[in-house]
């Protein structure tokens, strides 16, 4: 079953100048939400909601997404930033230990789903054409269909990786195993991505890497499926009026997929709980399932939207 496991040394984005990189992550971004946009745009076009209300919907689950995911992280997994690298929480910039440019890196999907609601909160309380369910229900579609290409971006960029696996399938991911300073001083190449594909090379340095679960393509993977059951609900039954439920429905399949997936995922920093055997990220993915459960079965009143 040797095809089933592959190395993974991708080229992770485009020099432009100097320490400035386009990374191939960032561009997953920018497809979630251009792809993101265009599904909301077909909803509200279908049911006759007046397109001047999707522009200013964009912009705040944009920034309320990347802030969110941004304090998310820093909160949840990598406080020390506040007291070391302060200025690197909200800038794309590492300053701590040289200058560099790095990209909004260190985002948490948890800290994401509470700057979306928060944020959809702020929207409806000046755009009140529909209530705040009303548009969860219809935003976390697109929410669903993002989530698909920001684990392949994770992927990309060798991260959020599995644990070590001894199963027929595993990915041996390079670029988390040996940094790039590493790279370039064991094999000499000033040049990291060079570095890297020497690396790939070189058997010696290749059999250090192990094989690990490639945790982010069984999330991406099974997010097709949350986004294909709402996008079934949505079209194909009265549920959309049923106020809540696919809010509900959307916490419940995404949080109980990622709580399943955290068996077989490396901690994504410093675990500040881990209790009867479960991590930070679980811990904080039950409180969206209940949530879910909740909107799905007890939110009253329950009525057609009108």
């Amino acid at each position: 079953m040797q095809l089933l496991k592959f190395d993974w040394n991708p080229l992770t984005g485009i020099d432009i100048v100097g320490n400035f990189k386009l990374h191939f992550y960032s561009l997953m971004w920018v497809v979630a939400f251009v792809l993101g946009w265009y599904i909301m745009k077909y909803i509200y076009k279908k049911e006759k909601i007046s397109l001047d209300f999707l522009d200013p919907l964009f912009m705040y689950t944009v920034l309320s997404t990347m802030i969110g995911a941004r304090l998310g992280h820093v909160l949840f997994y990598q406080s020390e930033l506040i007291s070391q690298d302060f200025f690197s929480i909200f800038l794309p910039f590492k300053f701590k230990g040289g200058f560099e440019f790095t990209g909004f890196q260190g985002l948490a999907s948890h800290g994401a789903a509470i700057g979306i609601i928060i944020g959809l909160y702020l929207y409806r309380k000046k755009y009140k054409y529909k209530s705040l369910l009303w548009i969860l229900d219809r935003v976390v579609i697109s929410v669903a269909s993002g989530a698909v290409f920001i684990r392949i971006g994770n992927f990309i960029n060798s991260e959020i990786i599995g644990k070590v696996t001894q199963s027929d399938f595993g990915v041996r991911f390079i670029q988390n195993y040996y940094n790039r300073y590493e790279a370039v001083r064991l094999t000499g190449i000033q040049n990291v991505q060079k570095a890297y594909d020497a690396i790939g090379k070189n058997q010696e340095l290749l059999e250090k890497v192990p094989y690990r679960h490639p945790a982010q393509l069984y999330e991406s993977f099974s997010y097709i499926f949350v986004f294909l059951i709402l996008w079934y609900f949505y079209s194909k039954t009265e549920k959309k009026n049923q106020r809540g439920f696919l809010f509900g429905l959307f916490l419940i399949l995404l949080w109980t997929i990622r709580f399943f997936v955290e068996f077989v995922k490396e901690p994504q920093g410093d675990e500040y709980i881990d209790w009867f055997g479960l991590d930070t990220g679980q811990w904080l993915s039950i409180p969206f399932i209940l949530i879910g459960l909740y909107f799905m079965f007890q939110y009253k009143p329950k009525h057609t939207v009108k």
